[in-house]
This record gives structure tokens, sequence and C-alpha cells, in this order.
């Protein structure tokens, strides 16, 4: 192939805390398997990665070049697979983050389901208010990973018209997990996939605890890779609406 585009991750993040090994082999080892193979076929790799990569201290967007410091196995194994795909050269990776879509399992589609069922419980749906990233719909992540494959056709990387090796790529604005969740639900009845919305109770994540810890900011800065894509952004909360259309048409 010309171009091998590996989205396959191991992403349960929880439950990678008690399955490393596999973790590994999944999240590095394949990628690692990929640029062996390419060196020799001479065919290109674009690695998705992920905003887990960083620990989210920092209160701030994470930029492209900054150094990774992943907090569990599954942003450690992830973090690796970066480093195996970048040792073949023209290789490129992309991170990004809460990525959801009209199929699948995600957080849009759980949120839809607890909305609907909470609502006619007439209960609360509590979600954690205190990490920050921005949710990334599946189509534009899509153009951008196309993108990333179409611009600049040699893979030398010498070019001024080559992108950066390293892309970060998640739609535009920034939300918490509570934010998200009460537009899912906003969202959600005004599409009509769900006749009320569940009241949405915000949570810390002390109150809501998990094997895995998770970065608490893990903004992904976009500016230079949306450049250098030659992309605009898309608000998060315009995304989910044409996700949820999506979801509609496809029901």
């Amino acid at each position: 192939p010309d171009w091998v585009l590996n989205a396959g991750a191991y992403t349960a993040v929880d439950k990678a805390e008690s399955e490393p090994e596999l973790a590994q082999a999944v999240n590095a080892g394949a990628p690692a398997s990929f640029a062996e193979a390419l060196a020799e076929t001479g065919g290109r790799l674009l690695q998705v990665s992920t905003d887990f990569v960083f620990n989210g201290s920092q209160g701030s967007p994470y930029r492209p070049e900054q150094a990774l410091d992943p907090l569990g196995v599954y942003g450690a194994t992830k973090a690796a697979g970066e480093m195996a795909a970048l040792s073949l050269p023209g290789a490129r990776v992309l991170r990004t983050s809460w990525v959801y879509g009209p199929v699948g399992k995600n957080f849009c589609l759980t949120m839809l389901r607890l909305h609907g069922l909470k609502a006619a419980a007439g209960e609360p749906l509590g979600v954690v208010a205190d990490q920050v990233g921005c949710p990334t719909a599946t189509h534009t992540l899509a153009a951008a990973c196309w993108r990333a494959i179409g611009t600049g056709a040699t893979p030398s990387g010498s070019g001024p018209e080559q992108p950066p090796r390293i892309l970060h790529w998640s739609d535009a604005g920034a939300a918490s997990w509570y934010d998200f969740a009460v537009a899912i639900g906003e969202l959600g009845v005004a599409a009509g996939l769900i006749g009320k919305a569940a009241l949405v109770r915000p949570l810390t994540s002390a109150d809501y605890p998990t094997p895995a810890q998770r970065p608490s900011y893990s903004l992904l800065d976009c500016t230079a890779s949306r450049a250098a894509l030659g992309l605009e952004p898309l608000h998060w909360r315009a995304g989910l609406a044409q996700v949820l259309e999506a979801i509609v048409q496809g029901s």
C-alpha cells in the first residue's frame, strides 16, 4: 500500500491498567510492525494517537512538539506507538481527543441512552465536570486524516508543502464531560432522538473513581496543524449536531 492509516487501538482506558500486555501489543506492537513492513515496501504510515499522551497538568492547550508524560497504561502504550510509527521515514502521527460518532460504542451514544432512561425514571444523570478537553466528531477527524495523507505526496518530508510529522486535530472549543453530556441532551431532544433530557448533575473525579487516572486538562492546540492541513475548524457543538443528524438519517 501507499499508505496505512492505523486507526485501530486498545481504547479501554481503565481495563488497560489490568491488561498492560494486551494494550502494549495493540497500541505499540502493531504500529511497530506496520513501520517495519512499510520500510521494506516503501509505503507510509498515518498513526492516530491521543490527548492521553499528556498529563494534563499545565492548564493550557498542548502543542504537538511538547514532551509526552502519560498518566496511565493506555497513554503510555499510545506514546510508545507514536515512537514506533515515527521510526518510519515519512510517517505521521495525528493526535485527537474524545472521539465519537453515529455508530459504534462512544460517549455520545451512551449519553443518549442514559438521558432517555434517567428522564423516564425522573432521576439525575451524574457526569464528571472537572476533566476538560474537546469532543471530536468522526467525520471531521476523517477529513483531517485524508488531508494529512493527501498533503505532500513525496515521502522525503523535505518539501515546503509537507505538513509536520506530528499533527493535532480536534473540533474547536473546549468542554468538560459534563458540558458534553448537557449538550447531547439538549441537541438530542431538538433532533427528536429522545423525548426529554435528564437533569445532568456535575461530579468531581473524586466522586467517580476509576482504575486509570485521567488528565484534567488535555486540550490540544490545533492551530498549526489546521493551517498546515488547510482545514477550517468546526465548533464541537456544530459537529455534535451533525452527528445527531446522521443518527436520525440512519435510523
